[in-house]
Formats: structure tokens, C-alpha cells, sequence
């Protein structure tokens, strides 16, 4: 899986989980404001941060399986 298509799968899966599932979980002030810089974004951008590690840790991981 080339670091393009991860990064895609990261952010849309991260986004979706964030979203729906967590968000409502927090508190309003560490829920994300549409067209704001707050703490909301910064923890749906670590959601999609730690994805994207994983996505990458489970490719090396099958790669090496192969070999």
C-alpha cells in the first residue's frame, strides 16, 4: 500500500471514527467547531495520526510475512 492511498484510508476512516463515534463522547468544549482551530481538530487530527502509524505497521508487518 503506497504512503497515498494510507494517508486516504487514515484520514476518512480516522474522520468517520472521530465523528461519530468519539466526538459526541467529549465534553463541548473539546468537541471540534466547524472553520475553527481548537482542540477538537487537534484530536481528530491525532485519530488520524495513529491510523495512519497503524495502517503502516500492519503493511511492513505483511511485507515481512511474505518474505
Amino acid at each position: 500500500m503506497n504512503a497515498w492511498v494510507r494517508a486516504l484510508i487514515a484520514v476518512v476512516v480516522g474522520n468517520a471514527l472521530w465523528f461519530v463515534v468519539l466526538q459526541p463522547q467529549f465534553p463541548p468544549a473539546l468537541r471540534h467547531r466547524p472553520f475553527a482551530y481548537d482542540l477538537g481538530l487537534l484530536l481528530d487530527f491525532l485519530v488520524c495520526l495513529v491510523l495512519y502509524v497503524l495502517l503502516g505497521r500492519v503493511g511492513r508487518r505483511r511485507k515481512q510475512d511474505a518474505a
